[in-house]
């Protein structure tokens, strides 16, 4: 009994001693500086999560849905700044990219689309079907609305693009027409062409023109939630953190909401 009351007033000494208490408090600091390191190393370099707020991209990824994204040999930053560093693994033709958008004036948003045209190539995009080099493209995943068989977007280039109305940038009006060579876009070096699935809700290459290596960010790898909130463009998007709050807490009373089957489905 009296070596246990010695070893209860020994650990109370120590739990006093100002030196013992900087050493836990040192630790403490040591623990977060190694978390806070470990999540920069994850996050800049080799996975982001995402959340998407359009529908540009359906039906391979619906609004709502919550991805993983691999940087992985894509690009490398540190997070919440803007200094990041292109890698070496460059898109492949067809493949899903995450990227930020060439739209200075709009900030610079992230998008996610399908890489279509790789450098050098020649596109040209004839009643909604692609044509790559002259070959036509099988493509599998798109969607398309068959009352725009004769729009400027699914006759691709127009031969004036102004046709495509009010969502082309300045920059592309005045740059278009030196990428079009007999008819087709010709992809420049180091810049890649861009398309959404939903070919005929998608604010993409054809309206602002082409996405330079140095903004691409990585390509998603696994829907790990998706959520079929209300309003979903008002939940999902910029500047809405209490609505997407909402959305969260709203699937414990309607996990109905839940897209289930959508859960775990890589891409």
């Amino acid at each position: 009994m009296k070596a246990d009351a010695a070893e209860v007033l020994a650990a109370e000494k120590r739990k006093s001693d100002p030196a013992t208490t900087n050493e836990r408090i040192w630790r403490e600091v040591v623990s977060w500086f190694w978390v806070i390191v470990a999540f920069l190393l994850i996050e800049g370099t080799m996975v982001q999560a995402r959340v998407i707020p359009s529908g540009s991209m359906e039906d391979t990824v619906l609004i709502g849905d919550h991805l993983i994204v691999s940087r992985l040999g894509y690009d490398a930053g540190i997070p919440f700044t803007s200094w990041h560093v292109p890698l070496w693994r460059n898109p492949k033709r067809q493949q899903i990219i995450v990227f930020s958008a060439p739209l200075p004036e709009e900030g610079n948003p992230d998008f996610i689309k399908r890489c279509i045209g790789v450098p050098g190539d020649h596109i040209k995009i004839v009643a909604g079907q692609v044509f790559v080099n002259g070959a036509h493209l099988i493509e599998p995943y798109v969607k398309h609305n068959p009352g725009f068989a004769d729009s400027p977007v699914e006759n691709y280039p127009p031969a004036n693009i102004s046709a495509l109305g009010m969502g082309v940038t300045t920059e592309w009006m005045e740059d278009f027409q030196n990428h079009v060579v007999n008819g087709e876009i010709v992809v420049p070096a180091g810049e890649y062409f861009m398309m959404g699935d939903n070919r005929d809700n998608s604010r993409d290459s054809r309206f602002w023109g082409f996405a330079p290596r140095a903004n691409i960010i990585g390509t998603p790898l696994i829907i790990y939630m998706s959520i079929d909130a209300p309003d979903p463009e008002e939940v999902w998007g910029p500047g809405f953190a209490f609505q997407r709050f909402e959305a969260y807490a709203s699937v414990f009373i309607h996990p109905g909401r839940v897209r289930w089957k959508r859960l775990f489905h890589t891409l």
